[in-house]
């Protein structure tokens, strides 16, 4: 995935994540301990107590995606969609050689 694209997990990437932690709420309902829900999911146990402190607070909604996380891009949308089209390009069609050690110019590496 490229920057461009959003960077980090897709869409469908933090849906899955989603679901694993809601998984997890429901564990720790059931009156799981973090352990034992880091196990049966194979998450570390790590996470499993960050969800578990989250759930505790807040319940399952807690542990609900917030959508990508991050800084907002500052291009303009036109912007993004031409740095995607170079990206999708290549470097050879900006006048890169083949091995990207410097541009094919002549100008020093």
């Amino acid at each position: 995935m490229r920057y461009v694209d959003g960077g980090g997990l897709t869409a469908k990437g933090r849906q899955r994540r989603e679901a694993v932690r809601l998984e997890a709420a429901g564990l720790f309902a059931d009156g799981l301990g973090p352990l034992e829900v880091a196990r049966r999911l194979r998450v570390s146990s790590k996470s499993a107590y960050q969800w578990h402190q989250a759930w505790t607070k807040g319940g399952a909604e807690a542990l609900a995606s917030r959508g990508a996380s991050g800084q907002r891009c500052k291009l303009f949308t036109r912007c993004q969609e031409n740095l995607g089209a170079y990206l999708e390009q290549g470097p050879a069609a900006h006048g890169w050689d083949e091995d990207q050690g410097g541009p094919a110019r002549g100008l020093p590496r």
